[in-house]
């Protein structure tokens, strides 16, 4: 027996799925192209290994993987080396650095030396004038023979960071080679701007021909 239909049209489909025509959806092949790769992944970079990988230490999670170059052998054995040697090695270090400028300082005697004697400013040696360094190595001559008017005539800013370089240094050496906890010297980027520009206009002043800058002059 046929379906029974009214007067208005044909009787609705007992079940949504059975409907069919242009409009309606079709259910989604596995095997067919998305149209683009999917967004958890990147698409595969010719040099990668591992095409579409996600980088592991990438903070995006669709970052390629890229090969990790190896290091040569004068990075590797630097590595074992600082791996291996105790802690208080690389302080004894700097401290050798130190002790190595200041023997220098004290037996070649700056403040009797020539102004072309070896080794020498070459920028105050081509064109005769100080350069932002000039007169530190007699400053610091004269710091150790407790002499601080006369180092600060050669030298002012160096003879005014002279203690906060030497604090950090003690504090980082203690912290690296006994586990000291001295209380940290915080200098901010702004501070260290403010510096900088003042050693530059430090140097600018020295070098001008009136006085009283004629007496910054070394």
């Amino acid at each position: 027996m046929s379906d029974v239909t009214s007067v208005d049209g044909p009787a609705s489909p007992s079940h949504p799925q059975q409907t069919g025509g242009l409009d309606a959806p079709r259910p989604a092949d596995p095997a067919a192209p998305t149209g683009g790769w999917p967004t958890d992944q990147a698409p595969p970079h010719p040099g990668s290994p591992h095409p579409g990988a996600p980088h592991p230490g990438s903070p995006y999670p669709g970052a390629a993987a890229y090969p990790v170059a190896e290091p040569d052998r004068l990075t590797r054995f630097v590595v074992r080396l600082y791996e291996r040697s105790p802690r208080w090695a690389v302080p004894l270090a700097a401290l050798g650095c130190v002790a190595a400028g200041i023997g220098y300082a004290l037996i070649s005697d700056p403040t009797r030396s020539a102004p072309d004697a070896a080794p020498t400013c070459l920028l105050k040696l081509t064109t005769g004038l100080d350069c932002p360094g000039c007169g530190g190595t007699r400053a610091l001559w004269y710091v150790l023979h407790a002499d601080l008017p006369a180092a600060a005539r050669h030298h002012f800013l160096f003879v005014f960071a002279l203690p906060f370089l030497a604090y950090l240094f003690v504090a980082w050496a203690g912290r690296q080679a006994f586990g000291w906890r001295l209380p940290e010297l915080r200098i901010s980027s702004r501070v260290i701007g403010v510096f900088l520009a003042s050693w530059l206009a430090f140097t600018i002043l020295r070098n001008l021909p009136w006085a009283p800058f004629t007496s910054l002059y070394v």
